[in-house]
C-alpha cells in the first residue's frame, strides 16, 4: 500500500506576478505632461515662433481658449466614463453663448437672469439626451448628433445668420478679460470646476458608480447600482457644464454667432482621450484631461504662430484625436486585463 503524503495546509504555491517597474509606471503616467513641456519649449525656440510664442499675451490666449475647451472636456468626461458619447456638447455651449447674448441684446434681460436661463437651457439639453438614451434606449451617437444638428439649426434661425455683438453687458466682457498675475480669470474658474469634478468622480458614491457602470454595466446592475438614473445624471451634468462653457466663451470673446460647435467639441474630445493616457493611464480622469487640453492649446497656438495654414489646426486635432483614442483604448484594455 502506497503512502500518499498530503502537503501541509500552510503550504502555498507561489505564482509570479508581473509588475511594471516603478520608472516605467511613472513614465507612463507623466509622459503627456512631459511632452507638453517639451512642445512648449520647442515653440519658444523655434525660429518662426520664438518672437511671439513665449510672451504673456500669447499665454493669455492659450489659457483663455484652453479654459473653454477644458470645460467642455470635463463635461464630456461624465458620460464617457459610463461609455457613452455626447456629441451635442459643442453645440450646447454655442447655444448658451448665443442665448445669453440674445437675452440681453434682443429681450433686454439683465445679465444674471440671462445667464441663469441659458444655464437652464443647457441643462435641459442634457435632460433630453439622457431621457432618449436611458429611457427610450436610443443610440447615444445618433441621439446627441441629432441634438447637435437641431441646436445648430435653431440658432441659425434665432440669429438670422448674424453675429450678436451689441447690447451685451460690459460687466461680462470685463470679467472675461480680467487677469490675475497675468493669467486669465476664466482659467482659474476652470480649475475650480475641475477640482469639484475630480472630487465628485473619485470621492463620492455617485462618481465611483459611474466608473463601475463604464467597466461592467451588468455587474453594476447586479450589485444594486442605479445604472439608468446615474447614466441620466451624467448627461445632465455634461449639459450644465457645457452651458457654463458657453457663458465663459461669450465673456471671453464678447460676441456670439450660430455654429455647430465642432470647433469646440473636437479639441475637447482630443483632450479627453489624451487625458486617458496620463495620470491614470487607461482611465478617463480629470487632471489628465486638463493636461490634454493644455497640450492641444499649446500645439495649436505654436502651429499658428509658426505660419501654418488655417487647415493645420484641424489636421492636428484630427491626428491627436485618432492617436489618443487608439492609445487610450490600448491602455484601457491592458489595465482591465491586469
Amino acid at each position: 500500500m502506497t503512502d500518499t503524503k498530503t502537503p501541509p495546509a500552510s503550504a502555498t504555491v507561489s505564482i509570479p506576478v508581473k509588475q511594471t517597474p516603478t520608472v516605467l509606471r511613472l513614465l507612463e503616467s507623466y509622459a503627456l505632461p512631459l511632452l507638453t513641456v517639451l512642445v512648449y519649449a520647442f515653440f519658444c525656440f523655434f525660429p518662426l515662433s520664438r518672437a511671439a510664442f513665449p510672451t504673456m499675451n500669447n499665454l493669455n490666449v492659450i489659457l483663455g481658449s484652453n479654459a473653454v475647451i477644458a470645460l467642455i472636456s470635463i463635461a464630456a468626461l461624465f458620460p464617457l466614463i459610463c461609455n457613452y458619447f455626447d456629441f451635442s456638447l459643442g453645440a450646447n455651449a454655442v447655444m448658451t453663448q448665443v442665448m445669453t447674448a440674445g437675452f440681453m441684446s434682443t429681450f433686454g434681460m439683465p445679465l444674471w437672469l440671462s445667464i441663469v436661463v441659458s444655464l437652464m437651457l443647457g441643462t435641459l439639453v442634457g435632460v433630453v439626451n439622457g431621457f432618449f438614451v436611458t429611457r427610450l434606449h436610443m443610440s447615444p451617437f445618433v441621439t446627441t448628433l441629432g441634438m447637435s444638428m437641431l441646436l445648430a439649426g435653431l440658432l441659425s434661425w434665432f440669429t438670422g445668420g448674424k453675429t450678436l455683438a451689441s447690447g451685451i453687458d460690459p460687466a461680462l466682457i470685463t470679467f472675461g478679460s480680467t487677469r490675475i498675475a497675468g493669467v486669465p480669470l476664466v482659467f482659474f474658474i476652470t480649475l475650480l470646476v475641475a477640482l469639484l469634478a475630480w472630487y465628485l468622480l473619485t470621492h463620492t458614491p455617485f462618481g465611483r458608480s459611474l466608473y463601475a457602470i463604464g467597466s461592467n454595466p451588468t455587474a453594476a446592475t447586479l450589485v444594486g447600482l442605479p445604472v439608468t438614473k446615474n447614466v441620466w445624471w451624467s448627461f445632465i451634468a455634461a449639459g450644465f457644464i457645457a452651458g457654463a462653457a458657453g457663458v465663459l466663451q461669450l465673456a471671453r470673446v464678447g460676441s456670439a454667432a450660430a455654429s455647430d460647435g465642432g470647433t469646440l467639441l473636437f479639441p475637447a474630445l482630443a483632450a479627453v482621450f489624451l487625458g486617458a493616457t496620463a495620470i491614470r493611464p487607461g482611465f478617463f480622469n480629470v487632471w489628465g484631461t486638463i493636461i490634454g487640453a493644455v497640450f492641444v492649446s499649446v500645439s495649436v497656438s505654436g502651429l499658428a504662430l509658426s505660419g501654418a495654414s488655417g487647415w493645420a489646426s484641424s489636421v492636428f486635432n484630427g491626428v491627436a484625436l485618432l492617436a489618443a483614442v487608439a492609445l487610450s483604448t490600448y491602455l484601457g484594455r491592458s489595465k482591465r486585463k491586469g
